[in-house]
C-alpha cells in the first residue's frame, strides 16, 4: 500500500471497521473522549486516533503507539468490510501529493496497472475528508478538521485542543 501510494514509511494506516465493536481489536484503552466522539459522531466522517493494543503491527502504527479508527456511514461500505472480517487498512485513494481520487475512474487512471480489482460505488459525496480527533486522553485534540467541524466538535466537549 505505501508503495503503491508512494506513501513514506513515518505515516500510519487508518482502519475501517464494520461496527463500533470492532474497534475493541485495536485500541487499547477508551478514554471518555473516546466514548464520547463515538456516540455522537459514530458511524461517520470521524477518524478517531487511540492508544492501539500491544498486537496492532508497527506497519499500521508508524511506530507511533497509536491506530486511527473510523466507522463509515455508509452502509454497503460497512457490508463490505464486515464480509472481510469486520476491520480492513484504508488510505485515500490516489498517490501521495495527488487530489484524492472521486470515482472509479479516476482510481483507474491512477493504479489500474497496479491493482486487481475496483469496487464502484459511485462518486464520493463529500469534498471534504474525515475529520482527525486525538482522543489517548480526556481532553480531545483536533489534528485535521473535516466533515465535523471544530464547531461541532466543540458543542460535544468541554475543551477541545487544536493541533497547529
Amino acid at each position: 500500500l505505501k508503495a503503491l501510494k508512494g506513501r513514506e514509511d513515518g505515516k500510519p494506516i487508518l482502519i475501517i471497521i464494520s461496527d463500533a465493536r470492532e474497534a475493541d481489536r485495536f485500541i487499547s484503552d477508551k478514554s471518555h473522549a473516546f466514548q464520547t466522539a463515538t456516540e455522537k459522531f459514530w458511524p461517520g466522517a470521524l477518524t478517531l486516533v487511540a492508544t492501539a493494543r500491544a498486537n496492532v503491527p508497527d506497519e499500521l502504527t508508524a511506530g507511533t503507539k497509536t491506530i486511527g479508527v473510523r466507522l463509515p456511514s455508509d452502509e454497503a461500505v460497512r457490508a463490505l468490510v464486515r464480509a472481510c472480517g469486520g476491520a480492513l487498512t484504508a488510505t485515500s485513494a490516489n498517490p501521495s501529493g495527488k487530489p484524492p481520487a472521486r470515482t472509479a475512474l479516476e482510481v483507474a487512471n491512477y493504479f489500474s496497472t497496479n491493482i486487481d480489482l475496483i469496487i464502484d460505488g459511485g462518486a464520493a459525496t463529500s469534498e471534504q475528508p474525515s475529520t482527525v480527533l486525538d482522543v489517548c486522553g480526556d481532553v480531545p485534540r483536533l489534528i485535521r478538521e473535516g466533515v465535523i467541524t471544530r464547531e461541532q466538535l466543540e458543542q460535544n466537549f468541554r475543551t477541545l485542543e487544536v493541533y497547529d
